[in-house]
């Protein structure tokens, strides 16, 4: 994999591509004229190797942020109970057609199991919430508020600004001179 399938992007995965096609130009150009040069030979088959390299993928970011260490062990846990619930449910089922003495202790075990599965993605949910209340939520603040923020900013800047010019007209003798002696 060569280092136009690892280049990181910030957005859409568009700057990948354009790096890319922005690699895969000169290299056409350069196998136009190695064909000029050398009308046969290795030279030519490397050139024109080089002209149809095109990446398998491009990597693009993920789209949503990864999960904390304790949600994601939680949702494992719970991923396999409920892997385990539904494979005893299916030997209950296939036991119970099948007229086995098995049947009834597999039919309880799988009731046993959808309840363990139950809490498992309850525990899921709660470890989140407990997450999220530890550690605090990104939150993006709505356009209004944003606007009030920078109206807020704008006014202080324009304070501390007259504030500045003030303490420099005292500096120089604060007589209100209008021009230089």
């Amino acid at each position: 994999m060569g280092t136009a399938e690892r280049r990181e992007t910030a957005g859409d995965g568009t700057a990948a591509r354009e790096a890319t096609r922005q690699q895969a130009a000169p290299a056409t150009r350069t196998s136009d004229e190695a064909g000029r040069r050398a009308d046969s030979g290795p030279a030519r088959e490397a050139a024109e190797a080089r002209a149809a390299y095109r990446p398998l993928w491009v990597e693009e970011p993920a789209r949503r942020r990864r999960l904390p260490d304790p949600v994601r062990t939680a949702a494992v846990r719970a991923v396999l109970i409920i892997a385990v619930t539904l494979v005893q449910a299916m030997v209950a089922l296939l036991c119970t057609l099948a007229g086995s003495w098995l049947a009834f202790p597999m039919v309880i075990s799988s009731v046993v199991s959808t309840i363990a599965a139950t809490w498992a993605v309850l525990d899921v949910w709660v470890t989140r919430q407990v997450w999220n209340q530890r550690h605090g939520v990104v939150s993006t603040p709505s356009s209004t508020a944003r606007a009030l923020r920078r109206e807020r900013r704008q006014a202080r800047r324009a304070q501390r600004a007259a504030g500045r010019e003030r303490a420099r007209i005292r500096r120089r003798g604060g007589a209100g001179q209008l021009s230089h002696p």
